[in-house]
């Protein structure tokens, strides 16, 4: 394995006996959770996200005294079980046997350019620890500030990010002091509830700070056969960080699905498979350079831009109908063409139905309909949008040429030129890693305030709740903008699609975005 620095955590021998019998190893980065039931597992991944440490530490502080004791994990799954799955995963070809069988692993301390290598299979659940719950501003003890390093990347490197996070810790401080005076507690409001919401908005504001090496923990449950694949991109991949969380990661389910995993360090398999994604990735980057394509513009702004639209309103009605009838798709479009326009749009919203929250959503009909958006956000934006699994997400290489967004509140706080001049910074460090032949970790360097271009491709039903999720109030500014643009352009091809999506929040005005979410929460039941 590839060796990374990386936080150690120790455990007291007490704590080492409570953690063994539910965790493959204590001492690791990667680790399986074991020996415990599943409403846990889930409940320990849905806290993770939004608590501070370590899952071991979370298990520990809130879950332990709550799960009985229970022997040791014994490793693997039997001999007589290891040999039907040899027969027929391996004999017959039958890789469907490999999606009846999953694990709940965490990987912590990955970057955030990590991050999304690890969310990318589509059919997979994760969980993230949160930039906009969870501050950054405490050093690990013996580590320093959370972010990824290099022995590689040498001294300049570790100086400059120690200077983005010094400046991260006092602009959260003064963003803060003036998020508060911006947006006083209203009479009869809970204070510690508003206290909460001026600190949401305040990590908000300023996130962009945080280097795409800033660490965070990400939990994982995913079949065997997602896990083969995402092991197998992992050690492909030109990044070392992403190599060292693959092997540690196939180790992992070795212990705890190994036969679902056992093509991945056989020569001949898994072997000639990494070769082939390695060969791929390489001539895709030969003939962009070939075609003249690897310059990129030098400055842009966000967009949001609607490339293809496929389908039609007919098809999307026709669609809605098709199970309910019992004659081909082609008499179907026929019946619908046969309609007048305000018929059609009649019969679409009244095929929608009454929907009473966003979970209520149209039928298989809407997948009928396809887009294919191209997006140029900030780094931030693009990790919340990326995670969404019904759709294909192609994103390009984290540079500077694209520019940075400055929050316009920071501006008004006059606290703008402060994160220009970390802004600078990070540029900086990323040239000089490129210039030392660094390029592929370069990105590491950047802000997450740094721009992105990415194409997402969903249909009409995973746009619809995409959409309405991320416009919602209590989300981040740079996602809700990218969610009402695509909304608008949605509308302007196939406008009874945009008119179900009901559950969009148009508000634009200032305002403490989590407070309700926090108020809410404070009035629910312990």
């Amino acid at each position: 394995m590839e060796s990374l620095p990386l936080p150690i955590e120790t455990f007291t021998d007490e704590e080492r006996e409570r953690l063994a019998p539910h965790f493959t190893n204590l001492d690791r980065p990667v680790f399986g959770l074991v020996n415990l039931p599943e409403t846990v597992k889930g409940a320990l991944f849905a806290r993770y996200s939004r608590y501070p440490g370590t899952l071991r530490r979370l298990f520990l502080d809130e879950f332990a005294d709550s799960v009985p004791e229970v022997p040791a994990i014994e490793g693997a799954e039997g001999d007589r079980a290891a040999q039907l799955y040899e027969r027929i995963f391996l004999g017959y070809g039958d890789d469907s046997v490999a999606q009846l069988g999953g694990a709940h692993i965490a990987c912590e301390w990955t970057s955030n350019l990590l991050t999304k290598l690890l969310q990318r299979p589509r059919l997979a659940a994760y969980l993230e620890q949160s930039t906009r719950y969870i501050a950054y501003d405490a050093q690990l003890e013996g580590f320093g500030y959370r972010y990824h390093r290099d022995p590689r990347f040498g001294p300049a490197y570790e100086r400059a990010l120690d200077e983005l996070f010094e400046t991260y810790v006092r602009l959260l401080e003064s963003t803060g002091a003036w998020v508060a005076e911006r947006f006083p507690a209203a009479e009869g409001e809970s204070p510690a509830a508003h206290r909460r919401a001026v600190r949401a908005k305040a990590l908000d504001l300023v996130r962009g700070l945080l280097p795409a090496a800033s660490l965070s923990h990400v939990g994982i449950y995913a079949s065997g056969q997602t896990y083969e694949q995402l092991v197998l991109h992992l050690l492909a991949h030109p990044l070392a960080e992403a190599r060292a969380y693959g092997t540690m990661l196939l180790e992992e389910l070795q212990q705890i699905i190994p036969s679902f995993v056992v093509r991945v360090p056989r020569e001949d398999r898994g072997g000639r498979w990494i070769e082939y994604l390695r060969e791929r990735r390489d001539t895709s980057r030969s003939v962009a350079a070939r075609l003249g394509l690897a310059g990129g513009e030098t400055e842009s702004a966000p967009s949001v831009r609607l490339l293809r639209a496929h389908g039609t309103e007919d098809e999307l009605l026709a669609g809605l109908v098709y199970e309910a009838s019992a004659v081909s798709e082609d008499d179907a479009l026929r019946a619908v063409a046969a309609l007048g326009p305000g018929e059609r749009t009649e019969l679409v919203r009244e095929l929608v139905g009454t929907r009473e929250n966003r979970r209520h959503r149209p039928g298989r009909g809407f997948e009928t309909v396809r887009y294919r958006f191209e997006i140029v956000s900030d780094y931030g934006a693009f990790r919340d949008l990326q995670r969404h699994r019904l759709l294909t997400c192609q994103w390009q290489e984290l540079s500077p040429a694209l520019g940075a967004d400055i929050p316009h509140e920071l501006a008004a706080a006059g606290l703008a030129d402060e994160f220009e001049r970390a802004l600078d910074v990070s540029r900086a460090e990323y040239q000089r890693l490129r210039d030392a032949g660094l390029a592929d970790e370069a990105p590491y360097a950047l802000c997450l305030a740094y721009r992105i271009r990415y194409v997402l491709e969903l249909d009409a039903r995973e746009a619809l709740h995409l959409i309405e999720l991320r416009s919602g109030r209590e989300g981040h500014p740079s996602y809700r903008a990218v969610a009402h643009e695509m909304r608008r352009a949605i509308a302007d091809v196939h406008p009874s699609v945009a008119a179900a999506m009901t559950f969009v929040d148009d508000s634009t005005e200032e305002r403490l975005e989590r407070l309700l979410s926090e108020i809410r929460n404070e009035s629910r039941p312990v």
